[in-house]
């Protein structure tokens, strides 16, 4: 299992702070956050992707949060795939 996290279903007021510091609960660590905006519009597209420090912190963290509401969103949290080839698709870098 890697390390990248997908995240999806995010309520379009989440930030990168709001989502680090959900994913830091219960003592997990989190490298890095990167939530995906519109490339015209500059507005979140309600999907992100979280880089936790250890495959036992990202496993802790899908299987805590995968599910989780937030702000009456019920989020997707899995292993992020890598990007094949073509365009969009969820859950892929």
């Amino acid at each position: 299992m890697g390390n990248r996290l997908y995240v999806g279903n995010l309520p379009f007021s989440a930030d990168e702070h709001t989502v680090r510091l959900l994913f830091e609960q219960d003592d997990r660590k989190v490298e890095e956050v990167k939530l995906i905006t519109d490339r015209d519009t500059g507005r979140p597209r309600g999907f992100g992707f979280v880089e936790m420090s250890s495959n036992e912190d990202a496993e802790k963290a899908i299987r805590d949060l995968n599910g989780h509401q937030m702000d009456g969103r019920a989020l997707t949290v899995n292993e992020a795939r890598e990007r094949s080839g073509g365009g969009g698709g969820g859950g892929r870098f």
